[in-house]
């Protein structure tokens, strides 16, 4: 016992002689308009670093010495002050920070060497500010980008099944899966669900961006340049990395609230966010959020028959008589929901670092996002006794799909310094997992024993990545920096089976209007489950290993070089390299470019997917398969090539430039052509039945290397600040101008080298004219005393939607609005939509916003071919999307700062 006082009286008077060794620093950061909370303070050449309170205040302690303090605070010059301390000092250094631009701002991405400035790197990349982030008016990291980057295109989906709960997002008019997601610089998971159906990204899949919490997000810097050889597979379109927060001095309680003014859509959204420091250098920052997003509805009234199909006068008597409309759960004559579907999102993420010892920190990070989702299908109506059980639902039904989705992500490593090498060492773990429910529907082969909601089965996508990176600047010329390393990724995915009830043949007849017996239809209506055999886990391995250098011969100029070598252990090798340089006229302009090859690898969905579903066609039961690289319909009765990676080569041209310290301009001209892109095919049935007979299907589909593309494009951003009168005047204008041209189809790829179902001109069009080819987004800010106010704009070029059969002018159909025969394809005209809103700051504490989103009631065009609407039901293009159908709201935010 005396041995344990004196031991802790020893260690008691070793922290008190260690604390009166040592001086403090303190002091307050501020800008014009008062003080930076979350400011960094950091030590050059130390790893001593804290953050400013909701104050500004900040306080180091350090040892007796001399030493260079630095405040910086992004979109802000940073400023650096020297002190000298001696034991017991108590040194007071206040900084006024000035705003600057994105441009000025060192950021890491594209580089193994120092963080870099956009007038310094060799590529074009773009950051999205903490003040950009948090004055969004949009709940959702999707939709925040789709309003403020005009080469980011993501929008939500209707009537595709779980696509209208994850929404693909895609940059500088390419697929989901030619975008690489990474956070605080690691390689980010995707989702586990593959789309399938007719919206933009059919066949591919991408990132959830919706599963990281937007309270979360420091700032997101954007690449746009083929990175593949810097960062492996999918860096075609570029690389979005998500960095996030470090702050530790500040809780942040944020809640707002929106509503269409069509009176649904009503949005919720809740999040806090606090840090904790770790001893002098460590922290850790934790986030909670929750978003509760209420469907969207703009079908329109229904105008077909529903009891009877040749009897127009029984069936409006019937509707009558059964009263139809009042019961179907929507308003007038509508009987389907055409919008924004129901989501419901949970989310925590943290991020962290401490010192284990001199040279070296330990970092984590990751976070979970479940998802609760409802969207509807189309009306079964009691007339089509092929889908329906009538006993069980005598007035038809409107089938609801119910997604689980579950997404998971940790990523650990030390980062250090030894013999004067950087390394870092990190692993990183993704799953995301979408289960289905089907429910109010029926399996109709079942007659009267079907249940209403079923169990459909899911898909399930796990990642693993382990990276070793090492750098090194050298005292070569003007400087040399070296880097290399290596990364292995194991990937896992899983077709899981739904319940029996979902797909199984219960044999029940019905009687056709001739007296004929025919079978119902088979499976859970809207999605039928996923059948046992095309359940299935498949694993793939991939090891690859870069080299990187950068050279500056003359301090005007600088050179990059990379070098990357993957083995896959599905399709073998593919070595890549990038070579790109700089040259900077003065300090405030600079010319730059870029060549790179680069590649994507198959998706193992694409690889492995697969799923026979039953549908109906000519009052026929069909068996409609996707089939898999696994089956020998493909590789043998199609004689379809094994997949194998897309190829790319990469151009861009760019200048940027800032002027007087008001203006930064930069332009930048990009050209991309991708070899052997991966489509899924359209359906092969009419003149396949022989190739078709031994699988028991009478329809197939599947992935190919189908096409080569072509794309060009210039990108333009003009950033504005200044002084006005007693406040602060910004602005911002940025553009993107692209379009995307098929330039050939692979007829190898397919037996008799039958083009049409291959890919079809709708197909052709999902890659050329269904996303907008220009976009412009603006937004103008003054800030004067407490308040902002915030005016944002955004241009949506035209879209197309093409029917598959319409290039034949013998299959154009009666248009009902026209009253002659007119073909269904429709373009879609450009669309201008503004948002407004004004914030209030009281003291440093409580932030107050209230605006509107779309302050004009912007709608897209509505479809001028009756053809197209169904029935009336789909007043606006479910293929085709600029931005949404959800038309105008209000919406009220409140942060609190404690």
């Amino acid at each position: 016992m005396e041995k344990r006082i004196t031991l802790l009286i020893c260690l008691f008077v070793s922290a008190t002689i260690c604390a009166q060794n040592r001086a403090s620093v303190q002091g307050n950061v501020s800008d014009a308009f008062g003080a930076l909370p979350g400011a960094l303070i950091s030590v050059e050449g130390y790893e001593v670093q804290t953050t400013t309170n909701i104050n500004g205040d900040f306080k180091l302690e350090l040892e007796e010495g001399d030493y260079v303090i630095t405040a910086s605070f992004i979109m802000y010059n940073s400023k650096s002050k020297s002190i000298s301390l001696k034991v017991g000092d108590s040194v007071t250094a206040d900084f006024r920070l000035e705003t600057g631009f994105s441009a000025d701002e060192p950021v890491s991405l594209g580089t193994r060497s120092k963080p870099q400035s956009a007038l310094e790197t060799t590529v074009p990349i773009e950051i999205i500010t903490p003040e950009e982030i948090s004055n969004s008016s949009h709940f959702e990291l999707g939709e925040l980008l789709q309003f403020l980057v005009p080469s980011f295109h993501s929008t939500q989906q209707t009537v595709s099944d779980g696509t209208d709960h994850i929404d693909p997002a895609t940059l500088r008019g390419l697929g989901p899966d030619q975008l690489l997601v990474l956070i605080n610089g690691k390689r980010r998971h995707t989702s586990s669900m593959l789309n399938v159906n007719n919206t933009i990204g059919r066949g591919s899949v991408g990132t959830d961006f919706n599963a990281i919490p937007v309270s979360s997000i420091d700032h997101i810097e954007i690449l746009r340049d083929g990175a593949t050889s810097q960062y492996g597979s999918d860096a075609i379109a570029g690389v979005v990395n998500i960095v996030l927060k470090k702050q530790t001095d500040v809780i942040d309680i944020d809640t707002g609230t929106k509503i269409n003014t069509e009176k649904d859509g009503v949005n919720h959204y809740f999040s806090g966010n606090f840090g904790l420091k770790i001893g002098n250098t460590g922290f850790i920052n934790i986030t909670g959020e929750f978003r509760d997003r209420g469907a969207t509805n703009r079908a329109g009234n229904y105008t077909g028959n529903v009891y009877v199909d040749n009897d127009d006068v029984l069936d409006s008597q019937l509707i009558e008589d059964n009263d139809f409309f009042s019961q179907t759960g929507y308003k007038n004559q509508q009987v389907m929901e055409v919008g924004s579907a129901a989501t419901r999102n949970s989310a925590l993420a943290f991020n962290g670092e401490l010192s284990l010892f001199d040279k070296a920190n330990l970092y984590f990070f990751g976070g979970r996002n479940s998802r609760e989702g409802t969207s509807k299908g189309f009306y079964r109506f009691p007339g089509e006794t092929d889908r329906v059980v009538e006993e069980l639902h005598p007035n038809g039904f409107s089938p609801e799909i119910l997604t689980n989705i579950q997404d998971d992500a940790v990523t650990f490593g030390i980062r250090g310094e030894k013999n004067g090498w950087d390394i870092d060492f990190s692993h990183s773990m993704g799953s995301n997992s979408i289960d289905f429910t089907v429910n109010n529907s029926n399996n109709a082969s079942l007659g009267v024993i079907s249940p209403r909601t079923f169990k459909s089965g899911g898909y399930q996508y796990e990642l693993n990545t382990t990276n070793l990176d090492f750098s090194r600047p050298f005292d070569v010329m003007k400087g040399l920096n070296l880097a290399f390393g290596g990364e292995l990724r194991v990937e896992r995915y899983e077709i899981i089976s739904g319940e029996e009830d979902s797909y199984i043949n219960g044999d029940v007849m019905y009687e056709d209007e001739n007296g004929e017996l025919r079978p119902k239809i088979i499976g859970a209506q809207v999605f039928p489950g996923i059948q046992p055999q095309d359940e299935l886990i498949r694993y793939r391995s991939n090891a690859s290993g870069y080299v990187d250098a950068e050279l500056k011969p003359i301090e005007p100029m600088l050179i990059k070089g990379a070098f990357r070598y993957e083995s896959n252990n599905d399709f073998g090798e593919n070595s890549l390299w990038k070579l790109s340089a700089r040259y900077k006229f003065g300090k405030k302009t600079s010319l730059r470019s870029s060549y790179s090859t680069g590649f994507r690898a198959p998706s193992m969905h694409q690889v492995f997917f697969q799923k026979i579903s039953t549908q109906f066609f000519d009052g026929d039961i069909s068996q409609v398969g996707t089939f898999n690289h696994e089956s020998t319909l493909v590789t043998d009765a199609f004689e379809v090539s094994k997949l194998k990676p897309e190829l790319s080569k990469h151009f861009s041209l760019g200048l940027s430039t800032k002027i007087e310290n008001k203006y930064t301009l930069s332009f930048d001209y990009y050209n991309i052509n991708i070899e052997d892109r991966i489509v899924l095919s359209g359906q092969f049935d009419e003149g396949y039945e022989d190739l078709l007979a031994p699988f028991n299907v009478t329809a197939a589909q599947f992935f190919a290397n189908a096409i080569d593309s072509r794309t060009n494009g210039v990108e333009m951003s003009f950033h504005y600040k200044n002084k006005i009168g007693a406040g602060k005047l910004s602005g911002k204008v940025s553009a993107n101008f692209t379009e995307t041209k098929v330039t050939k189809v692979n007829r190898s790829n397919i037996v008799d080298s039958d083009i049409e179902s291959l890919f079809n001109r709708e197909e052709r069009s999902r890659i050329e004219s269904a996303q907008p080819k220009v976009k412009i987004n603006s937004y103008l800010n003054y800030e004067i005393n407490d308040f902002k106010f915030n005016l944002v704009g955004t241009y949506f070029g035209s879209v197309m939607y093409i029917h598959p059969d319409d290039g034949d002018s013998s299959n154009w159909e009666f248009n009902e609005f026209t009253g002659n025969v007119e073909t269904r394809d429709q373009k879609f005209d450009p669309k201008f939509v503004t948002d407004l809103y004004v914030t209030y700051n009281y003291e440093n504490w409580l932030q107050a916003t209230v605006g509107c989103n779309n302050i004009f009631d912007v709608y897209p065009n509505k479809h001028t071919h009756s053809a197209n609407t169904v029935n009336g039901s789909l007043v606006y293009s479910r293929r085709v999307q600029q931005f949404g159908v959800n038309g105008a709201n209000v919406f009220a935010k409140i942060l609190l700062r404690l």
